[in-house]
């Protein structure tokens, strides 16, 4: 059997496509490997991100290692897909002839026509999971109908498009037979979903049916958008123990200003309101949200103004980044990047600073709380857990001390907290 390596790059719905192009390739009778440590297949497909200056940087240099593999003989083909390939198709063309084929975003299952010769009948939604086994990222749709200033997203993924809720239902069915219990529900933006095929915001309506499937022991969203937001979905969340109390909505900024340049659509005002919101009619509800430092324009003024807000918002999970131009987005063309990168990076180590002593806060306040939690994997002396308002890879971690529990890989556990430290929490196992 011949060997391909998929690497993956970027975000977790550049993973899902992997996922499914790995079932395809399986049943087209290839060995697969992914994100190998050392990649050793005769074919390798690098799939791509393109969102940010960093994220491009380290596709091309994945591309170019795999390159260096061809040029000396231990690669045969080299493939590149995703993102970065979608919005640079010609240029990568151009300067890059060491590729054999670049794909887009939404044709790379042309990959497998053109290895067999034929298409590989599949299921849309077959999938060889790369996740431990007890979670998956579940994708509803692709596309952002939403024009902020700052983001190239729209320009790779072109207009919002909703997969039809009976699909969703049915690979959530099917996952949950692969033995999935925690699903990570993803889109560009979430609350968007099912404008294009029901004219309505259908989100609530989706999370409900999946919720209500026999096996699904937790449901996570993922990249919700603040403006318009679908308030009826918080009655869901209420309504189904299984919906964890975990919200991730990217709110950027807290400034007028800075939210008019950027196109949000949406006042600070109105985004307090909406917080205060969410935390009234959800109990207890944790908030992930994502900011941004530097955007052209910002003052002084604007960045003490988003310190406040953090002090008051009080997030229990927060991610920020410094302002990048992304060619072609509307901020690159109408204005000047004139806040210094000193000035970037000073605003942002001051903002993750503020951040850090709040989450300490918060987590201390979990001491001697029980809460339930499933168990990711070992590592060391610990069993590796999170509990519902914490997503994988990005959230902060519960750790166990392994006293010989035996505790099995996606486990659902009571535990005590027993110590916190900035982010992370020590528990020991109760039932």
């Amino acid at each position: 059997m011949k060997t391909i390596d998929i690497i993956t790059l970027g975000c977790s719905k550049n993973l899902v496509d992997s996922e499914k192009l790995f079932a395809r390739l399986e049943k087209a009778g290839y060995h697969v490997t992914h994100d190998s440590d050392e990649p050793q297949g005769e074919i390798c497909v690098v799939n791509t991100c393109g969102f940010i200056g960093d994220a491009k940087e380290e596709s091309i240099n994945m591309i170019l290692q795999m390159g260096q593999r061809k040029q000396e003989g231990t690669l045969k083909r080299l493939y590149v897909m995703g993102c970065l390939s979608e919005r640079y198709l010609a240029e990568l063309e151009n300067e890059l002839p060491e590729v054999d084929r670049f794909y887009g975003k939404f044709s790379w299952e042309e990959l497998i026509a053109d290895l067999e010769g034929k298409e590989i009948p599949v299921c849309s939604y077959e999938r060889h999971l790369t996740t431990p086994s007890h979670y998956a990222y579940l994708k509803i749709s692709e596309g952002c109908d939403r024009t902020c200033a700052y983001c190239a997203i729209p320009i790779i993924t072109g207009r919002h498009k909703s997969r039809p809720i009976e699909e969703i239902e049915a690979e959530v069915r099917y996952l949950v037979q692969q033995g999935v219990k925690e699903f990570q529900v993803i889109a560009q933006e979430l609350t968007y979903y099912g404008i294009d095929l029901y004219r309505h915001r259908a989100i609530a309506e989706l999370i409900d049916r999946i919720a209500s499937v026999p096996g699904v022991e937790w449901i996570r969203l993922h990249y919700a958008y603040p403006t318009d937001f679908p308030i009826e979905l918080l009655e869901v969340m209420r309504k189904h123990k299984n919906v964890c109390r975990y919200l991730d909505i990217a709110l950027q900024h807290i400034s007028d200003p800075v939210l008019k340049r950027m196109h949000r659509h949406i006042t600070g005002k109105q985004t307090r309101v909406l917080i205060a919101t969410l935390r009234r009619e959800v109990p207890g509800i944790e908030l992930r949200t994502t900011l941004m430092v530097g955007f052209p324009g910002e003052t002084d003024e604007d960045f003490e103004e988003l310190m406040d807000f953090v002090r008051w918002a009080r997030f229990d999970r927060m991610g920020a980044f410094s302002y990048s131009e992304e060619d072609g987005t509307t901020a690159a063309r109408d204005y000047e990047d004139n806040v210094p990168a000193d000035v970037k990076e000073a605003r942002l180590s001051k903002l993750m600073r503020l951040q850090q002593r709040i989450s300490a806060e918060l987590q201390e306040a979990k001491v001697g709380q029980t809460m339930h939690v499933v168990i990711d994997r070992v590592e060391g002396p610990y069993y590796i857990a999170r509990t519902e308002f914490d997503s994988p890879e990005v959230d902060p971690e519960v750790l166990i001390r392994d006293e010989g529990q035996q505790l099995a890989i996606g486990s659902f556990h009571d535990v005590v907290v027993d110590s916190s430290d900035d982010f992370d929490l020590y528990a020991h196992i109760v039932s």
